[in-house]
């Protein structure tokens, strides 16, 4: 709707109908997820195609009832509503997040056995409320063939499904009060451009019915990414046939002497959605990606030639990658900081000067509410036996990155952020060593490892692109903030229903829940002292990084991205850096060519690569999951 002056004007957008189509979707779409191992993993890089796929349905079903009864269409800000709850659900119920708390509950007594020595090492840790310990209850989990649908099966879960329920929320609350409070200076002061938000943004224009969809150069870009999807779905179940990208080719057998052997695993794969959105983030930053990338083989390479493969943990480039988002997070906190200033005069003197009426809740209320929430966790912790000490420190290094991710994810649209195992559960270790932290601590930190394994579905750039979102589209902060809650709660109780109704049909997988207890058991059994090399690592990361931004913004040329170092490596962008070195040889060609102009003219080709695949790679997921067989996936 637009005013009398060409603004537009002020709408709930989150209206009741929204909030409870995005709520009746989000147990199918956590369903979906839980169900779709071989599938592919659709919160595995920024933008989730699951959500894509019933965004565009959705967008479908409007255009038959715009024709029929134009006044029941579904707005713009009614359809990001709904793309921001089940991002946001998805995120929780993802492939590094619920899905891994899940399997781990029962893990530790369903696999101890006395030649691992468990039982004696840890379980006496172990509160009996956050874990199921009874191994005769556990069988029909385990087995499968019978029904979730029992009263005794649901009463032995309740406990623990309650309890990590309560303090899924308290993490997940924690975030959106810190975005709540930073949201204006990164979103109407600084005005980033949070790349991830433009396909569902230019998708939803009008309703679906407007803008990106009718432009031809979408639907080229669409049918050449959907024809490469489908051609490669064909060879998946037919070999005879030939794919065009779409797999991992690795080059590191080729190199087979010493020092080049030093390479390891290098695979180049062309994925039309990446592509797709490298396109969208600045020059430097993909230019920083792939360079970075290339910079850690070649420091393998030289470490072999200067005799340096042998030593543990050389290069550290998990340290190094950790220092490198402390780093982001104090660039983004230093920039942040008059801001800060005028939130708390507001909150100490509540003058009518500083205005919050608009922000997703009042400065002050964020402040308490982030204090309840953070409180929460230090009660849980503290109850599981963690030290005071500890628990701050660990919350405070995880909301850090957390920050860092969700900064960078505003400003520069990285296309994956995975930082496998640089979460504070690894790094505290190796700066302390496991002695200082004792048994009790290690013992939660292996609990705790669900949200730390893997930064790539995290749910807190979720939530400040929905307030972006909702100051592109005019959607009232303070609802689509209830739409946010309403989506964490429903996500998670949905998520512990599907992965449980699964596994009593086809048998528990156990997913990652392994990795946490064979690490505690290594902890345990051979106790480690602080390691000062890898922490020398995290201090170059982070002195890097600050250095790294520092020329940055004195050279007007410099094409080093901090962000681009800190990321590059990631397990995905192993699977990704081509993708993005190729996006970013079109981009440097277009805008050399044709200018902006150009450039602007190339979005829409562009977004429909991403849109393209998306759609028919979904497709292929759920055929697989219908005919439970695995089907081609684009997604690793």
């Amino acid at each position: 709707m637009k005013t009398s002056y060409g603004k537009q004007a002020p709408s709930p957008g989150a209206t009741w109908r929204a909030l409870l189509i995005g709520t009746l979707l989000i147990p199918l779409n956590s369903y979906w997820i839980m169900d779709s191992a071989g599938q592919g993993y659709p919160t595995t890089v920024s933008l989730y195609y699951n959500v894509i796929f019933c965004l565009f349905l959705l967008i479908g079903l409007n255009f038959g009832l715009a024709k029929l009864t134009p006044r029941f269409a579904l707005k713009q800000g009614e359809l990001l509503t709904i793309y921001v709850m089940l991002s946001i659900s998805s995120s929780l119920t993802g492939h590094d997040v619920l899905r891994v708390l899940i399997s781990m509950i029962p893990h530790a007594f369903w696999y101890a056995t006395p030649e691992n020595e468990w039982a004696d090492l840890f379980h006496r840790y172990i509160p009996d409320w956050i874990a199921v310990k009874d191994k005769n209850f556990l069988t029909d989990y385990y087995r499968g063939e019978t029904t979730l649908y029992l009263r005794e099966h649901i009463l032995g879960w309740l406990t623990p499904v309650l309890v990590w329920s309560g303090f899924l929320f308290a993490l997940v609350f924690v975030m959106i009060c810190i975005n709540s409070l930073v949201r204006k200076q990164w979103t109407e002061h600084e005005k980033l451009s949070y790349p991830i938000i433009q396909l569902p943004l230019e998708m939803t224009q009008g309703g679906g019915l407007q803008g990106i969809l009718t432009n031809n150069l979408l639907w080229v870009g669409f049918a050449i990414a959907g024809l490469m999807d489908i051609l490669n779905g064909i060879n998946f179940l037919v070999p005879t046939v030939p794919s065009i990208g779409g797999k991992l080719y690795d080059i590191g057998p080729f190199f087979t002497s010493t020092p080049w052997n030093a390479i390891g695993w290098t695979p180049v794969a062309l994925f039309p959605f990446a592509v797709g959105m490298a396109f969208f983030i600045p020059l430097d930053l993909s230019f920083s990606c792939w360079f970075f990338y290339l910079f850690w083989k070649a420091l393998r390479i030289m470490g072999a030639v200067v005799g340096m493969r042998s030593m543990p943990g050389f290069p550290f480039i998990n340290e190094q990658s950790f220092g490198a988002y402390i780093g982001l997070f104090i660039i983004a906190m230093v920039g942040t900081r008059r801001h800060f200033k005028q939130v708390l005069r507001k909150i100490l003197t509540n003058t009518p000067e500083i205005d919050d009426s608009k922000e997703p809740m009042s400065y002050r209320g964020a402040l308490l509410g982030l204090f309840a929430a953070f409180l929460a966790l230090v009660i849980f912790c503290k109850s599981a036996g963690m030290s005071i000490w500890v628990i701050i420190m660990f919350f405070a290094i995880y909301y850090a990155i957390s920050t860092a991710v969700t900064r960078m994810r505003a400003e520069l649209g990285s296309p994956v952020h995975d930082l496998h195992f640089i979460g504070p559960d690894e790094m505290m270790p190796r700066m302390f060593g496991t002695r200082k932290l004792g048994a009790q601590n290690l013992t939660m930190f292996s609990y705790l490892f669900f949200f730390n394994r893997a930064y790539r579905g995290h749910p807190m750039p979720h939530q400040l692109e929905g307030f972006k979102l909702a100051e592109r589209t005019g959607i009232n902060n303070r609802r689509l903030l209830l739409g946010m809650v309403i989506a964490v709660i429903v996500g998670i109780f949905t998520s512990f229903w599907a992965f449980y109704h699964i596994a009593y049909i086809e048998g528990a997988r156990d997913w990652f829940a392994w990795h946490p207890f064979n690490r505690l058991q290594s902890w345990l059994t051979t106790p480690r002292a602080p390691d000062y090399p890898a922490t020398m690592a995290m201090i170059i990361g982070l002195i890097t990084t600050l250095c790294l931004m520092a020329m940055r913004m004195r050279i007007f040329w410099w094409p080093f991205h901090p962000a681009g170092y800190a990321i590059s490596s990631s397990w995905s962008m192993n699977v990704f850096w081509f993708s993005i070195f190729f996006s970013s040889i079109l981009k440097w060609i277009i805008l050399r060519q044709g200018g902006l102009g150009t450039h602007r003219k190339a979005i829409p080709f562009f977004l429909g690569l991403i849109l393209g695949e998306f759609i028919i790679g979904s497709i292929w997921s759920l055929i697989g999951i219908t005919i439970e067989r695995p089907m081609y996936r684009f997604l690793y």
